[in-house]
């Protein structure tokens, strides 16, 4: 009996099928392999920074390209990216040993055309970083960021992003409130198409905390703090800033009483 032609459809998707098990030890290989360099530069950088070392700028923007690939292959392969688990995936690269305060945490604003931020601490005493997101005729692209290398005052200590307008993307980063006296810097950003603008900024305010409400941000801190016991304030002031008409500004200012320590 002769042996029965495949049909020529049959014969390409079974070409197909195994092309895709041959190299898929392959492609598993390359993506353990740059984790495994992730991680090794992700440790050196949170190394180098609590030890007061000169940092090396290759090194940290190397990381965060990695990042950008970890994150847009993953924005690019859906038409609806599922953020919880693209937030597990860059839970998965922290190294063993690394530091507890390390994090890699993307979030979503729900504008016109949704826009991601990942936000980047390498560890508790930084660097940290904000990397910004959006589509284009090309699909989705880094769009803007916020460093320490691209802007050179920014305290880059331990970063919180706090989401103000989903609709406008406007946000502000906290830094630096990792000490005893919860000394932290605050700015507030917009994304706007291919750039990110600093709409307002404050370094290092004493005893600082905020809250975001309806009407805006609330940020409170000591604004008189005792020259001769800095641990100890003599005036504490509370300030509301809002999105008002297109612009960031200050709304309303108040002191309020010391609390006890």
């Amino acid at each position: 009996m002769r042996p029965r032609k495949l049909p020529a459809q049959r014969l390409t998707l079974l070409a197909s099928v195994v092309l895709m098990a041959s190299t898929a030890p392959f492609l598993r290989s390359d993506c353990q392999a740059t984790d495994a360099e992730f991680r090794r530069l992700a440790s050196q950088i949170a190394a180098a920074r609590l030890v007061g070392a000169l940092e090396n700028p290759e090194v940290f923007e190397r990381a965060l390209a990695l990042l950008d690939d970890h994150i847009l292959n993953s924005l690019r392969a859906s038409s609806t990216p599922d953020l919880a688990a693209l937030n597990r995936s860059l839970a998965a690269l922290f190294a063993e040993d690394a530091p507890v305060s390390q994090s890699f945490r993307v979030h979503r604003f729900e504008s016109a055309s949704p826009v991601y931020a990942l936000i980047v601490n390498f560890g508790l005493a930084g660097p940290s970083a904000v990397r910004i997101y959006s589509s284009g005729p090309g699909g989705f692209s880094l769009a803007a960021r916020i460093d320490h290398l691209t802007q050179k005052n920014f305290f880059d200590e331990y970063l919180t992003l706090v989401p103000i307008s989903a609709s406008n993307v406007i946000f502000v980063t906290v830094t630096g409130r990792t000490d005893d006296l919860q000394t932290g810097s605050f700015a507030a950003w917009q994304f706007q198409g291919q750039r990110v603008e600093l709409l307002w900024s404050v370094d290092l305010l004493q005893q600082s905390d905020y809250q975001v409400a309806s009407d805006g941000f609330r940020l409170t801190y000591c604004a008189e703090p005792d020259e001769r016991n800095p641990r100890e304030c003599l005036r504490m002031t509370r300030d509301r800033f809002a999105w008002d008409a297109g612009t960031w500004r200050r709304v309303q200012q108040n002191t309020i009483p010391v609390p006890k320590r």
